[in-house]
Protein backbone atom coordinates (compact mmCIF):
# COMPACT_ATOMS: atom_id res chain seq x y z
CA UNK A 1 0.00 0.00 0.00
CA UNK A 2 1.67 3.37 -0.87
CA UNK A 3 2.18 6.07 1.94
CA UNK A 4 2.46 9.62 1.54
CA UNK A 5 4.38 12.48 3.53
CA UNK A 6 2.17 14.38 5.82
CA UNK A 7 2.89 17.36 3.76
CA UNK A 8 2.06 16.07 0.32
CA UNK A 9 -1.17 15.25 2.15
CA UNK A 10 -1.64 18.49 3.48
CA UNK A 11 -1.05 19.94 -0.05
CA UNK A 12 -3.92 17.89 -1.71
CA UNK A 13 -6.14 18.35 0.87
CA UNK A 14 -5.78 22.15 1.26
CA UNK A 15 -7.63 24.04 -1.68
CA UNK A 16 -5.24 27.26 -3.43
CA UNK A 17 -6.46 30.83 -2.47
CA UNK A 18 -8.69 32.42 -4.81
CA UNK A 19 -10.02 29.32 -6.47
CA UNK A 20 -12.55 31.20 -8.48
CA UNK A 21 -10.27 34.57 -10.14
CA UNK A 22 -13.46 34.79 -11.92
CA UNK A 23 -15.16 37.18 -9.17
CA UNK A 24 -12.28 38.92 -8.99
CA UNK A 25 -12.43 39.27 -12.63
CA UNK A 26 -16.05 40.10 -12.73
CA UNK A 27 -15.95 42.47 -9.88
CA UNK A 28 -12.80 44.82 -11.43
CA UNK A 29 -15.72 44.42 -14.98
CA UNK A 30 -18.55 45.77 -12.75
CA UNK A 31 -16.44 48.51 -11.51
CA UNK A 32 -15.58 49.66 -14.73
CA UNK A 33 -19.07 49.20 -15.87
CA UNK A 34 -20.30 51.25 -13.14
CA UNK A 35 -17.86 53.93 -13.55
CA UNK A 36 -18.66 54.88 -17.53
CA UNK A 37 -22.04 54.75 -16.34
CA UNK A 38 -21.59 57.83 -13.46
CA UNK A 39 -19.67 59.34 -16.04
CA UNK A 40 -22.12 59.72 -18.98
CA UNK A 41 -25.17 60.04 -16.36
CA UNK A 42 -23.45 63.07 -14.02
CA UNK A 43 -21.30 64.56 -16.87
CA UNK A 44 -23.14 63.94 -19.59
CA UNK A 45 -26.80 64.20 -18.99
CA UNK A 46 -28.68 67.74 -17.70
CA UNK A 47 -30.64 66.16 -15.24
CA UNK A 48 -26.71 64.69 -14.29
CA UNK A 49 -25.23 67.51 -14.64
CA UNK A 50 -27.63 69.35 -12.48
CA UNK A 51 -27.66 67.29 -9.47
CA UNK A 52 -23.76 67.06 -9.38
CA UNK A 53 -23.69 70.49 -9.59
CA UNK A 54 -26.30 71.49 -7.33
CA UNK A 55 -24.86 69.46 -4.41
CA UNK A 56 -21.34 71.27 -5.13
CA UNK A 57 -23.13 74.92 -4.80
CA UNK A 58 -24.65 73.56 -1.35
CA UNK A 59 -21.75 72.30 0.28
CA UNK A 60 -20.25 76.18 0.53
CA UNK A 61 -23.13 76.05 3.50
CA UNK A 62 -22.32 73.08 4.92
CA UNK A 63 -17.96 74.25 4.82
CA UNK A 64 -19.62 78.13 6.42
CA UNK A 65 -20.66 75.55 8.94
CA UNK A 66 -17.60 73.75 10.08
CA UNK A 67 -15.71 76.68 10.23
CA UNK A 68 -11.58 77.46 8.25
CA UNK A 69 -9.81 75.01 10.92
CA UNK A 70 -12.31 72.15 10.54
CA UNK A 71 -11.88 72.61 6.52
CA UNK A 72 -8.18 72.57 6.62
CA UNK A 73 -7.90 69.40 8.46
CA UNK A 74 -10.24 68.02 6.25
CA UNK A 75 -8.28 69.17 3.21
CA UNK A 76 -4.98 67.35 5.09
CA UNK A 77 -6.75 63.70 5.39
CA UNK A 78 -5.70 62.48 1.58
CA UNK A 79 -1.78 63.03 3.10
CA UNK A 80 -2.67 61.64 6.18
CA UNK A 81 -4.00 58.41 5.00
CA UNK A 82 -1.45 57.89 2.95
CA UNK A 83 1.43 58.16 5.64
CA UNK A 84 -0.82 56.15 7.92
CA UNK A 85 -0.93 53.18 5.39
CA UNK A 86 2.48 53.33 4.73
CA UNK A 87 3.21 52.76 8.28
CA UNK A 88 0.27 49.88 8.33
CA UNK A 89 2.05 47.76 5.45
CA UNK A 90 5.57 48.35 6.07
CA UNK A 91 4.64 47.39 10.16
CA UNK A 92 3.03 43.74 8.47
CA UNK A 93 5.51 43.44 5.55
CA UNK A 94 8.41 43.64 8.06
CA UNK A 95 6.57 41.61 11.18
CA UNK A 96 5.07 38.94 9.02
CA UNK A 97 7.43 38.98 5.59
CA UNK A 98 4.86 39.53 3.19
CA UNK A 99 7.19 41.47 0.43
CA UNK A 100 5.95 40.19 -2.60
CA UNK A 101 1.70 41.14 -1.27
CA UNK A 102 2.64 44.23 -0.06
CA UNK A 103 4.88 44.94 -3.33
CA UNK A 104 1.47 44.11 -5.14
CA UNK A 105 -0.56 46.39 -2.58
CA UNK A 106 1.65 49.08 -3.02
CA UNK A 107 1.89 48.53 -6.79
CA UNK A 108 -2.26 49.06 -7.16
CA UNK A 109 -2.57 51.58 -4.89
CA UNK A 110 -0.19 53.88 -7.33
CA UNK A 111 -1.62 52.01 -10.51
CA UNK A 112 -5.43 53.28 -9.12
CA UNK A 113 -3.80 57.27 -8.23
CA UNK A 114 -2.02 57.21 -11.72
CA UNK A 115 -5.13 56.07 -13.75
CA UNK A 116 -7.53 58.35 -12.00
CA UNK A 117 -5.14 61.18 -13.33
CA UNK A 118 -5.11 59.51 -16.58
CA UNK A 119 -8.44 59.39 -16.93
CA UNK A 120 -9.12 63.25 -15.90
CA UNK A 121 -6.56 64.01 -18.44
CA UNK A 122 -7.91 62.24 -21.63
CA UNK A 123 -11.70 63.11 -20.92
CA UNK A 124 -13.04 65.99 -22.86
CA UNK A 125 -14.39 68.72 -20.73
CA UNK A 126 -18.04 68.68 -19.59
CA UNK A 127 -20.36 69.36 -22.32
CA UNK A 128 -23.05 72.11 -21.92
CA UNK A 129 -26.23 71.03 -20.83
CA UNK A 130 -27.96 74.28 -19.98
CA UNK A 131 -26.08 73.89 -16.24
CA UNK A 132 -23.80 76.61 -15.57
CA UNK A 133 -20.78 75.03 -14.24
CA UNK A 134 -16.87 74.80 -14.66
CA UNK A 135 -16.45 72.92 -18.18
CA UNK A 136 -13.19 71.83 -16.79
CA UNK A 137 -13.57 68.22 -16.17
CA UNK A 138 -12.79 67.24 -12.52
CA UNK A 139 -13.44 63.73 -12.46
CA UNK A 140 -12.22 61.13 -10.55
CA UNK A 141 -11.35 62.86 -7.21
CA UNK A 142 -7.82 63.00 -7.04
CA UNK A 143 -8.10 63.51 -3.02
CA UNK A 144 -10.72 60.51 -3.02
CA UNK A 145 -8.38 57.98 -4.66
CA UNK A 146 -5.71 58.91 -2.64
CA UNK A 147 -7.60 58.10 0.79
CA UNK A 148 -9.30 55.00 -0.60
CA UNK A 149 -6.46 53.29 -2.63
CA UNK A 150 -4.60 53.56 0.87
CA UNK A 151 -7.25 51.95 2.90
CA UNK A 152 -7.31 49.26 0.29
CA UNK A 153 -3.39 48.83 0.28
CA UNK A 154 -3.87 48.15 4.03
CA UNK A 155 -7.06 45.37 3.45
CA UNK A 156 -4.89 43.57 1.41
CA UNK A 157 -1.93 42.81 3.41
CA UNK A 158 -3.49 42.14 6.29
CA UNK A 159 -4.81 38.57 7.46
CA UNK A 160 -7.94 37.43 6.18
CA UNK A 161 -9.24 37.41 10.41
CA UNK A 162 -8.68 41.12 10.18
CA UNK A 163 -10.13 41.92 6.85
CA UNK A 164 -13.37 42.31 8.12
CA UNK A 165 -12.83 45.54 10.64
CA UNK A 166 -10.07 46.91 8.27
CA UNK A 167 -12.74 46.95 5.42
CA UNK A 168 -15.34 49.08 7.84
CA UNK A 169 -12.94 51.48 8.96
CA UNK A 170 -10.89 51.94 5.95
CA UNK A 171 -14.10 52.13 3.97
CA UNK A 172 -15.65 54.75 7.07
CA UNK A 173 -12.11 56.50 6.08
CA UNK A 174 -12.45 56.97 2.59
CA UNK A 175 -16.19 57.89 2.62
CA UNK A 176 -15.33 60.82 5.48
CA UNK A 177 -12.23 61.70 3.31
CA UNK A 178 -14.57 61.61 0.28
CA UNK A 179 -17.37 63.79 1.80
CA UNK A 180 -14.48 66.41 2.85
CA UNK A 181 -13.47 66.74 -0.95
CA UNK A 182 -17.43 68.05 -1.70
CA UNK A 183 -17.45 69.83 1.80
CA UNK A 184 -14.44 72.16 0.35
CA UNK A 185 -16.00 71.85 -2.53
CA UNK A 186 -13.00 70.65 -4.19
CA UNK A 187 -15.23 67.76 -5.92
CA UNK A 188 -18.60 66.66 -6.78
CA UNK A 189 -20.04 63.77 -5.83
CA UNK A 190 -19.64 61.85 -9.04
CA UNK A 191 -16.05 62.75 -9.09
CA UNK A 192 -15.93 60.76 -5.47
CA UNK A 193 -18.08 58.09 -6.51
CA UNK A 194 -15.78 57.72 -9.75
CA UNK A 195 -12.45 57.15 -7.85
CA UNK A 196 -13.90 54.81 -5.24
CA UNK A 197 -14.92 52.91 -8.45
CA UNK A 198 -11.41 53.04 -10.00
CA UNK A 199 -9.49 52.05 -6.51
CA UNK A 200 -11.93 49.00 -6.48
CA UNK A 201 -11.39 47.72 -10.02
CA UNK A 202 -7.55 47.79 -9.10
CA UNK A 203 -8.09 46.26 -5.81
CA UNK A 204 -9.98 43.79 -7.79
CA UNK A 205 -7.27 42.33 -10.08
CA UNK A 206 -4.55 42.94 -6.97
CA UNK A 207 -6.55 41.02 -4.55
CA UNK A 208 -6.70 38.06 -7.12
CA UNK A 209 -2.87 38.37 -7.13
CA UNK A 210 -2.03 38.37 -3.70
CA UNK A 211 -4.98 35.33 -2.92
CA UNK A 212 -3.36 33.03 -5.34
CA UNK A 213 0.78 33.61 -4.46
CA UNK A 214 0.16 34.24 -0.72
CA UNK A 215 -2.30 31.56 -0.29
CA UNK A 216 -0.14 30.17 2.70
CA UNK A 217 -1.13 33.15 5.12
CA UNK A 218 -4.57 33.67 3.51
CA UNK A 219 -6.18 30.76 5.86
CA UNK A 220 -8.88 31.23 8.57
CA UNK A 221 -11.71 30.02 10.17
CA UNK A 222 -14.24 32.11 9.08
CA UNK A 223 -16.47 34.68 10.54
CA UNK A 224 -16.36 35.09 14.44
CA UNK A 225 -12.66 33.25 14.80
CA UNK A 226 -12.11 36.84 16.17
CA UNK A 227 -13.53 40.69 17.40
CA UNK A 228 -12.00 41.92 13.75
CA UNK A 229 -13.17 38.58 12.00
CA UNK A 230 -17.11 39.26 13.72
CA UNK A 231 -19.88 39.50 11.22
CA UNK A 232 -20.88 43.01 12.80
CA UNK A 233 -18.54 44.91 10.47
CA UNK A 234 -20.21 43.65 7.34
CA UNK A 235 -23.44 44.54 8.98
CA UNK A 236 -22.48 47.92 10.05
CA UNK A 237 -21.48 48.61 6.43
CA UNK A 238 -24.59 47.42 5.15
CA UNK A 239 -26.53 49.83 7.95
CA UNK A 240 -24.79 52.81 7.01
CA UNK A 241 -25.75 52.00 3.55
CA UNK A 242 -29.60 51.96 3.86
CA UNK A 243 -29.43 54.73 6.46
CA UNK A 244 -27.80 56.83 3.44
CA UNK A 245 -30.38 55.37 0.45
CA UNK A 246 -33.40 56.43 2.95
CA UNK A 247 -32.07 59.87 3.33
CA UNK A 248 -31.33 59.99 -0.24
CA UNK A 249 -35.06 59.13 -1.26
CA UNK A 250 -36.39 61.05 1.48
CA UNK A 251 -34.44 64.50 0.53
CA UNK A 252 -35.27 63.60 -3.36
CA UNK A 253 -38.78 63.04 -2.52
CA UNK A 254 -38.97 66.24 -1.49
CA UNK A 255 -37.67 68.16 -4.46
CA UNK A 256 -40.31 66.05 -6.35
CA UNK A 257 -43.36 67.96 -8.06
CA UNK A 258 -45.42 65.10 -5.11
CA UNK A 259 -43.62 66.61 -2.58
CA UNK A 260 -44.57 70.46 -3.03
CA UNK A 261 -41.62 71.54 -5.58
CA UNK A 262 -39.44 72.70 -2.57
CA UNK A 263 -36.63 74.97 -3.37
CA UNK A 264 -33.27 73.48 -1.99
CA UNK A 265 -31.33 74.88 0.23
CA UNK A 266 -28.88 71.83 1.16
CA UNK A 267 -31.11 68.98 0.01
CA UNK A 268 -28.57 68.50 -2.86
CA UNK A 269 -25.42 68.52 -1.05
CA UNK A 270 -27.19 65.80 1.39
CA UNK A 271 -28.23 63.74 -1.57
CA UNK A 272 -24.62 63.76 -2.91
CA UNK A 273 -22.99 63.09 0.33
CA UNK A 274 -25.72 60.31 0.72
CA UNK A 275 -24.83 58.72 -2.80
CA UNK A 276 -20.91 58.61 -1.91
CA UNK A 277 -21.83 56.97 1.33
CA UNK A 278 -23.42 54.25 -0.37
CA UNK A 279 -20.86 53.90 -2.91
CA UNK A 280 -18.51 53.84 -0.94
CA UNK A 281 -20.22 51.05 2.03
CA UNK A 282 -21.34 48.85 -0.99
CA UNK A 283 -18.11 48.45 -2.02
CA UNK A 284 -16.56 48.02 1.44
CA UNK A 285 -19.27 44.94 2.18
CA UNK A 286 -18.53 43.93 -1.40
CA UNK A 287 -14.46 43.27 -0.92
CA UNK A 288 -14.97 41.58 2.39
CA UNK A 289 -18.16 39.06 1.11
CA UNK A 290 -15.78 38.36 -1.69
CA UNK A 291 -11.79 38.20 0.15
CA UNK A 292 -13.90 36.15 3.01
CA UNK A 293 -15.31 33.61 0.26
CA UNK A 294 -12.13 33.22 -1.51
CA UNK A 295 -9.93 33.08 1.45
CA UNK A 296 -8.52 29.30 2.57
CA UNK A 297 -10.98 27.80 5.67
CA UNK A 298 -7.90 26.07 7.87
CA UNK A 299 -8.46 22.36 8.27
CA UNK A 300 -8.72 20.33 11.39
CA UNK A 301 -6.87 17.70 12.34
CA UNK A 302 -8.40 15.01 13.50
CA UNK A 303 -6.51 13.07 16.58
CA UNK A 304 -6.65 9.47 16.34
CA UNK A 305 -8.58 7.48 18.87
CA UNK A 306 -7.07 5.75 21.70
Amino acid sequence: MRSSSPTARKKRQAPQAAQHPVYFWLAAAISVVAGIATYLFYVRTTTGQYIDESALDEAARAQARIGTPSATFLDALPVISVVIAAVVVLFVTLARRRWLSAGVAVAAMIAANLCTQLIKSSLPDRPDRGVLTLGLNSLPSGHSTLAASSAAAVFLVVSPRWRPAVAFFGGSYAVFAGVATLINQWHRPADVITAFLVVAGWTALAGLVIMRTGSSWNVWDGYGEHWAASRLWPFLSVLAGVLAAAVAVLVLRELTPAGGSKVSITDYFWTGVALIVITGYLLTVAGTLLFGMEARRRRRSRRPKT
